[in-house]
């Protein structure tokens, strides 16, 4: 257990090449069980369609069955990359990152002076995020967006001229560029650690981070839908409960902690862990949607059927990725 140094991600050992997550057993099958539970998930799905009497219940498992048949498509997406590596991981967060920013850019009001600053930030601060990531420069990686960023895009904006709502238009693209570039780059940034009895294995903890995170969205829905009762903040996000909330955090800290033989961590450990990217990905998605009420809208996009868009998707991930990688790198990392 060790703080890391402060600047670079430490290095691998010679031995250690990227390659081995398509020969990782135990990753193997963790993917295996995910799609063991979407085959499940598929067939039970196509009988409750038959069998659905009301208009509700169709509704509520069309809906379901939108869900499932989004996450084949994410899961094999999420394999390629695996298979490719941590280059292609990379690729891949990056790439949602630019179409999460994208979503939220379009929905806030910007004017004529904000353009330039726009294309910084999708064209040179985004992609440099990520690259610090690929060179493992954790130094530059962990202050550039916070410091560096946050102060270039006012300085851009005011060299602009144009003074209107200034300050609001300055906070709205740092909040989009902190949430979509900075947090989401998080995730792969897993991969670059180095854990001591760990190393050539760091697929594991992406792919736990991810199947925690979705998991409990995913059973915080399902619990909402057949227990909830109290709403938690009825004018953000209605069918968010106090039932739904409690029995999904639980269920995916109970998944993440029947999962720790593919991690690092101890049982405990993984228990305490889970809980955090449980309550971390509840608060990302109150706040996403406390945003889409402000704007007027019920989803970031339509890209992903049965889930809106990308930040739809990733809200969550997005608050648990920064967290779960920052306690990983100071209590398991060398």
């Amino acid at each position: 257990m060790s703080t890391g140094s402060p600047g670079y991600f430490p290095q691998r050992v010679a031995t250690t090449r990227w390659v081995p997550h398509v020969e990782d057993t135990q990753l193997a099958w963790l993917f295996g069980g995910v799609l063991g539970v979407l085959v499940l998930a598929s067939a039970i799905g196509a009988v409750l369609k038959q069998t659905a009497k009301n208009d509700a219940a169709h509704a509520t498992i069309n809906n379901l069955n939108a869900r499932t048949r989004a996450w084949w498509k994410m899961c094999a997406i999420f394999a390629l990359t695996l298979l490719i590596g941590r280059i292609g991981s990379l690729v891949l967060f990056g790439l949602l990152s630019l179409l999460a920013l994208r979503e939220y850019i379009t929905l806030i009001p910007t004017r004529r002076g904000d353009h330039r600053t726009l294309v910084w930030s999708f064209f040179v601060i985004t992609p440099l995020q990520y690259y610090l990531i690929a060179i493992r420069w954790y130094g530059f990686f962990a202050i550039m967006i916070p410091a560096v960023a946050f102060l270039f895009i006012p300085t851009r904006i005011a060299m602009a001229g144009d003074t209107e709502h200034f300050l609001e238009r300055a906070a709205k693209i740092q909040f989009g560029i902190m949430i979509c570039s900075y947090c989401l780059s998080h995730a792969p940034a897993l991969l670059i650690l180095r854990i001591p009895g760990f190393v050539g294995h760091d697929a594991r903890l992406l792919f736990y981070l991810v199947l925690v995170d979705q998991s409990s969205d995913v059973l915080q829905y399902v619990w909402g839908r057949l227990t909830g009762r109290h709403k938690i903040a009825a004018q953000v996000s209605p069918n968010k409960t106090w039932e739904g909330f409690v029995g999904g955090v639980l269920m995916a800290t109970a998944l993440g902690t029947a999962l720790w033989w593919a991690t690092p961590f101890t049982p405990l450990q993984a228990a305490g862990t889970s809980l955090v990217i449980g309550l971390l990905g509840f608060a990302g998605g109150l706040v996403m949607s406390a945003i889409k009420r402000d704007v007027g809208v019920k989803d970031f996009g339509a890209i992903i059927e049965g889930h809106g868009g990308i930040l739809d998707r990733i809200d969550s991930l997005c608050f648990a990725a920064p967290i779960f990688f920052h306690l990983v790198r100071y209590f398991f990392a060398a």
